[in-house]
């Protein structure tokens, strides 16, 4: 226990830098998925095809195999950035398809009436997607992108075999310098994980009562 309650700053500084990982990642997969999700209902066959095909390669692509894609991969064609940009790229583009579908499930959610009405007084696809439809389907949506979401924050951990000083880094660090002391280092880091994952699950707990209230 003295292993884990001497190092608490080592434990911060990895869990903060886990943290930012996840939220920026999750703001870079919300967007990017939220324009697959477009793509996949919109009304162009080839912006379909191509949501779909994304959405089909990437969920049965192991995230380790995006991480080694975008850390080696970008560098070949002179795209360069630091390993936190990296991770950041390599978790959102996975994350992406799993918010797309979590997202297109809401905008199926929607009353095809409404769509309808908003054609009849002349509105566009992309007016009716983002005045209308997308505002339900984020509603719609929440409870499966808290999972999508909590899932994004146990993923940032393969970020710690690209050189990232997220928390399992730091774990493994102290592992090396505490060997008699593994079982109670480990314990530690999964508390906190799961600390943030319950916050997490919380957090969009509060979210969903909220906008069922103002629905």
């Amino acid at each position: 226990m003295d292993s884990v309650l001497d190092n608490l700053d080592v434990y911060v500084d990895g869990f903060t830098t886990t943290v930012s990982l996840t939220l920026v990642a999750a703001v870079g997969a919300l967007i990017l998925g939220t324009l697959i999700a477009a793509m996949r209902v919109s009304p162009v066959p080839p912006l379909r095809g191509a949501g779909s095909l994304y959405v089909t390669l990437v969920r049965n692509t192991p995230l380790t195999v995006v991480f080694f894609l975008v850390f080696f991969g970008l560098p070949e064609v002179d795209i360069t950035f630091s390993f936190f940009t990296f991770a950041v790229v390599a978790l959102s583009l996975y994350t992406a398809a799993f918010v797309a579908e979590a997202v297109r499930a809401g905008i199926n959610s929607v009353q095809a009436g409404q769509a309808e009405a908003c054609r009849s007084v002349g509105m566009t696809f992309g007016q009716t997607l983002r005045l209308v439809v997308l505002p339900q389907a984020f509603a719609n949506s929440i409870p499966p992108l808290a999972s999508v979401f909590i899932a994004l924050l146990k993923n940032t951990s393969i970020a710690s075999a690209f050189f990232v000083a997220d928390a399992l880094q730091r774990t493994q660090g102290l592992i090396n310098s505490n060997a008699q002391a593994v079982l109670w280092i480990l314990a530690g880091t999964a508390i906190g994980y799961l600390i943030l994952a319950l916050g997490a699950s919380l957090l969009f707990s509060l979210l969903e009562r909220s906008v069922k209230v103002a629905r």
